[in-house]
């Protein structure tokens, strides 16, 4: 039986509640929901990439990529991605910047499942993502 891993990179701060940035079991990766907060800095509060959805999208990659790098997977490990935003208008801007990111990436065919919902979030946050990656055995 494979051992359950927390995975937090010295990038992001302790989590606010009894949960883990990423887990891994096996070769299962799960990142937990990731927002747009710039990388810790000690003594300091988190602070969001800033105002647009744009720097808080690109931040949030940034943040799960950090946690699949920590985990050993790469976004080309990636099979399902969980998109939240505050604002259905922020849709198609969002889209944009998710397509951008991950042609600059170079993703290797095919790309991975995702589903995009609306929720809130604490005030100032605008968007959060969450991926399940599986790596090779």
């Amino acid at each position: 039986m494979t051992e359950k891993v927390a995975i937090t990179p010295a990038t992001h701060t302790t989590p606010p509640a009894k949960f883990s940035h990423g887990v891994r079991k096996g070769n299962i990766l799960q990142v937990a929901g990731q927002v747009g907060f710039l990388p810790a800095e000690e003594g300091k509060p988190p602070t969001t990439a800033g105002p647009t959805l744009r720097a808080q999208t690109l931040q949030t990659f940034a943040n799960v990529k950090a946690i699949l790098e920590e985990g050993g997977a790469t976004w080309d490990d990636v099979m399902m991605m969980r998109v939240y935003l505050t604002d259905v208008d922020h849709f198609a801007e969002m889209n944009e910047i998710y397509n951008a990111y991950f042609e600059e990436q170079g993703l290797k065919a095919p790309a991975s499942a995702r589903t995009t919902v609306y929720v809130g979030l604490p005030k100032g946050l605008l968007i959060e993502i969450d991926a399940l990656a599986v790596l090779d055995a």
